[in-house]
């Protein structure tokens, strides 16, 4: 394997002989060290992976059959069950294979899985993978946009109010973004339910659209961005303290560093300093924190789209859980686990390529 650092020794040993086939011989050698360290680092990271997504596979089918209650009587309820005889409730139960044992369960489970199929949810009388496909781009949607405006405002952010440190911008963004993030995510949903939906009634109460409204085209828009506004206000408010936060002392750190300085005594103009190069060297652990966010963001989405009625996974779950459907339940909780292995796995990736370190570490 070759070294890095003999790669670019050889760059400028080669540079002061003129040669300019050397040049190239060079960027072969460095690419190859890259391309060496990366297929390392990647099946690494794959493997732990793997064995993380085999062991949420024995839980996301176990977990689901611990909960308390007949699944039966939460589809049917009290009634229809008082008025069934034991041979259709046996029926059903045989129907909806509820008469199997565990292993017999799981072995069915994971075959399923081998071949793409998530089972039928009993609740809705649908495949499951049809039944998540619907709500899926409900709770993309909420997700992808909170993650994305929360984590562009709060680097901004962090970046003006770490360079300015001490000032009255800075004190006022600390305090307010502190005490914001002090709440939880659904509390504030409920405060901005209060005052913008029952009490001002600007903005819709519930749903991501309006029912029989017929609307098309950029009415159609209009009316989607007017539902979501709230629930992805609540969330982005919450989301905004934690990235501000760390980008703002990341930024406070690194004016203290000799590039910082170096960059100073040339010449630079501030803009560029705080930008390309203390904005740029605090986004690594806004990268990896990111990563972390993700299942807190999964798991915030649930609650809001819960108290907003958004058609999303979330009151998808809510439903699966109250009506013991467990084929839904499995099916969601893997898609969800499948989300962030796969965009921790995608920010593993992206932090090896920001950072070299993280490469020839491995």
């Amino acid at each position: 394997m070759i070294n890095p650092r003999e790669a670019e020794c050889s760059i400028s040993i080669e540079g002061r002989r003129g040669n300019g086939h050397s040049f190239w011989r060079a960027m072969a050698l460095i690419a190859k060290a890259w391309s060496g360290n990366a297929a390392r680092y990647i099946p690494a990271r794959l493997q732990s992976y793997l064995i993380a997504l085999a062991a949420i596979f024995s839980l996301n089918f176990i977990l689901p059959r611990l909960m308390p209650g007949d699944p039966l009587h939460a589809i049917y309820g009290d009634v229809a069950l008082v008025a069934m005889t034991d041979e259709m409730q046996a029926h059903l139960i045989r129907q909806l294979s509820l008469d199997k044992s565990w292993w017999d369960q799981m072995q069915a489970y994971l075959l399923g899985l081998f071949h793409g199929d998530l089972g039928f949810s009993y609740y809705y009388r649908d495949q499951v993978s049809q039944v998540i496909l619907a709500a899926m781009p409900w709770t993309v949607l909420l997700a992808g946009l909170a993650l994305v405006i929360a984590t562009l405002i709060g680097i901004i952010l962090g970046i003006e109010s770490g360079y300015n440190r001490g000032s009255p911008f800075d004190r006022g963004m600390v305090a307010s973004l502190m005490f914001l993030s002090g709440f939880p995510d659904f509390f504030v949903g409920v405060l901005l339910l209060l005052i913008f939906a029952v009490s001002l009634d600007v903005l819709p109460l519930s749903g991501a659209t309006s029912a029989y409204a017929g609307y098309h085209g950029l009415s159609y828009v209009a009316d989607v961005l007017r539902h979501l506004a709230l629930p992805l206000a609540a969330m982005v408010l919450v989301q905004l303290g934690d990235v501000f936060l760390l980008t703002r002392n990341t930024v406070v750190t690194l004016l203290g560093e000799s590039f910082i300085l170096t960059a100073r005594a040339k010449g630079c103009p501030e803009r560029l300093i705080k930008y390309a190069h203390a904005g740029r060297n605090a986004l690594l652990p806004v990268t990896t924190a990111t990563g972390m966010r993700i299942p807190h963001l999964i798991t915030r989405v649930l609650f809001i789209e819960i108290v907003f009625s958004y058609p999303g996974i979330g009151s998808l779950l809510n439903t699966a859980i109250s009506a013991r459907d467990y084929p839904l339940i499995q099916g969601i909780l893997l898609v969800v686990t499948l989300t962030v292995l796969s965009v921790n796995l995608l920010v593993d990736l992206l932090y090896m390529r920001l950072d070299p370190r993280v490469r020839y570490a491995h």
